[in-house]
C-alpha cells in the first residue's frame, strides 16, 4: 500500500506558515522572517517515504487585496483549498480568531480534513493568568475553545514551529489522513520550483531582513542568468523597484546598502546550492509593477 497526497498550509500573514513549512520538508524551502506577507507565490515541498509521498503547499498569508499583487496572493491562497486532501489551518496565541472571516467561511465548507495549528504556544506564559505578565497572551484552553466554535469538525493542535513542538506528531497525523494513491512526483523530487527560483528569493529575502517600511514590498527579483557548472554557479540577476527614489535606498551610499545585500544573498546561496556563486546584482525600476497586470504574468503572479 503506498499514500500520496497534497497537504496545504493557509491562515493569515505572520503566524509562521513558512516555518512550519521547513520543519515538515526538513529543508530550507520557504523564507521566513518577522515581516508579514514574507510568501508571494503557493511554494510546494515534497517528503518522500518509501511507502508515502507528502506533497505540502506553503501560501501567502490572507489579506484583504490593495493592489493586484495581493490580488495574485490570495489566489494563491484559496487555490489551495480546492486540491488539498488535507488543510493546515494555521493561526497563533495573539491572532483574533475572526479575523478574515471570508477565508474562514469556505474552510469551514470544506469536506476534507482539517487540522487547525495554534502556532507560537511558547510565547504563552505558564500559569492561570498569563495576561498578567503583559505578553498579550491568554490561556490556551480558552483559544481552543474559541477555535473550536468557529471550526468545530477540525482537529486542533498547539503546536511551535520554530521550538518544533509537536512536529513529529501533526507529522504522525497527516500520514494516518492521507489515501492510498500511487505518487504524484518523482521519488527524488524535493520541491516544483527550479533553482531559479530560490535565487530570486534568497535575495528578496535579504532585502526584507535589511530594509524598512515600503521597500521590500516594492521590490522584485529576477534572475537574468544562471549558469551551472560542476563547482561553481553564475548568477546575474535584477532587483526591480517602482520609483526612482527607492532604487537609490536599495543601492545606497556609494553602492554599500547593495553589496551587503548581494554578499549576505552569495553566502546563503553557497549554502543552499552547497556551490561556490558569483553574484551579480542590478537595479532597475518598473513603475507601478504590482498593480500591473501584464508585469505581474511576467514576474510568474499568474496562479492559473
Amino acid at each position: 500500500m503506498h499514500k500520496a497526497g497534497f497537504v496545504n498550509i493557509v491562515g493569515n500573514p505572520n503566524v509562521g506558515k513558512s516555518t512550519l513549512m521547513n520543519q515538515l520538508v526538513g529543508e530550507r524551502i520557504s523564507i521566513a522572517t518577522f515581516k508579514a506577507q514574507t510568501t508571494r507565490h503557493r511554494i510546494m515541498g515534497i517528503v518522500n517515504k518509501p511507502d508515502m509521498q507528502i506533497v505540502f503547499s506553503d501560501t501567502p498569508g490572507v489579506l484583504k487585496p490593495n493592489y493586484k499583487l495581493q490580488e495574485s496572493m490570495l489566489a494563491f491562497s484559496e487555490s489551495a483549498l480546492t486540491d488539498a486532501d488535507v488543510l493546515l489551518y494555521v493561526t497563533d496565541v495573539v491572532e483574533n480568531p475572526e479575523k478574515n472571516m471570508d477565508f474562514l467561511e469556505k474552510v469551514q465548507k470544506m469536506q476534507i480534513p482539517v487540522i487547525l495549528l495554534i502556532n507560537k504556544i511558547d510565547s504563552l506564559t505558564p500559569g492561570p493568568s498569563p495576561k498578567e505578565s503583559g505578553d498579550g497572551g491568554e490561556a490556551l484552553g480558552n483559544i481552543v475553545d474559541k477555535w473550536h466554535s468557529l471550526l468545530p469538525n477540525a482537529e486542533i493542535l498547539p503546536i511551535s514551529a520554530k521550538n518544533k513542538f509537536g512536529i513529529d506528531m501533526l507529522l504522525k497525523r497527516i500520514c494516518e489522513l492521507l489515501p492510498e494513491s500511487p505518487a504524484f512526483f518523482d521519488k527524488d523530487q524535493l520541491t516544483d520550483k527550479p533553482a531559479r527560483f530560490f535565487v530570486s528569493e534568497i535575495i528578496r529575502e535579504k532585502i526584507l531582513l535589511y530594509y524598512d517600511k515600503e521597500i521590500p514590498y516594492s521590490v522584485e527579483v529576477v534572475v537574468e542568468r544562471f549558469k551551472e557548472d560542476e563547482r561553481k554557479i553564475h548568477i546575474s540577476a535584477v532587483i526591480y523597484v517602482e520609483r526612482e527614489s527607492q532604487k537609490g535606498i536599495v543601492i545606497g551610499h556609494q553602492g554599500v546598502a547593495l553589496k551587503r545585500v548581494s554578499t549576505e544573498a552569495r553566502k546563503a546561496l553557497e549554502r543552499f546550492f552547497d556551490k561556490h556563486i558569483f553574484l551579480e546584482v542590478f537595479v532597475k525600476v518598473d513603475r507601478d509593477w504590482r498593480s500591473s497586470k501584464r508585469e505581474l504574468d511576467n514576474f510568474g503572479y499568474n496562479p492559473e
